[in-house]
């Protein structure tokens, strides 16, 4: 397992991100993970990742880099863009490899928008390739870290992040077309 870990991980909430979520009382209305996840199976692990460790944020699952950028902003070419009421993720959980744009463009992307770039972003992937984490720590990326194939490996990693973090998630839907 390789797992890289910049110490700049702990997050602070700044700027807005509007959302229609409706939290749950246990969900901490201040906390947001924002989850670049095309893999049904790895973003379970996550939310089993999540359970039972002390404060819970509130996760939004997106399948692409593309509708991360979406979300995050109206218009990803204007570094002026407008940004919607509400709250920015305290942590984003990009994969690198997703359809359309992909993580890569959206983690260069993310970290050169000024209203967008202080938040913390966590590469999962399965791309060992040192070029790959290389180019991530330049753009930007807060750590990097391949994926591991055994479950429990992937779920301990996991658990280290969210940790780190401060807390814990459940899953709070968006309503429909949000993102």
């Amino acid at each position: 397992m390789k797992v890289s870990m910049n110490p700049s991980l702990k997050p602070s909430l700044h700027g807005s991100l509007q959302t229609t979520v409706a939290a749950s009382k246990a969900a901490s209305p201040d906390l947001f993970i924002l989850v670049v996840e095309d893999s049904d199976e790895d973003f379970d692990t996550l939310l089993e990742a999540s359970r039972g460790v002390g404060q819970t944020p509130i996760i939004q699952r997106v399948l692409s880099a593309g509708d991360c950028l979406a979300l995050l902003c109206a218009d990803v070419r204007s570094a002026h863009a407008a940004r919607p009421v509400g709250l920015l993720p305290a942590l984003i959980f990009m994969d690198l490899n997703s359809h359309g744009i992909d993580g890569r463009e959206a983690l260069v992307q993310i970290k050169s928008d000024p209203g967008l770039k202080q938040i913390p972003v966590v590469v999962l992937t399965t791309s060992a390739d040192p070029k790959d984490e290389v180019f991530c720590y330049q753009a930007g990326a807060n750590s990097y870290h391949v994926k591991p194939v055994r479950h429990d490996h992937y779920l301990r990693l996991l658990r280290s992040i969210l940790l780190d973090l401060g807390g814990t998630a459940t899953p709070q839907p968006l309503a429909a077309g949000t993102v």
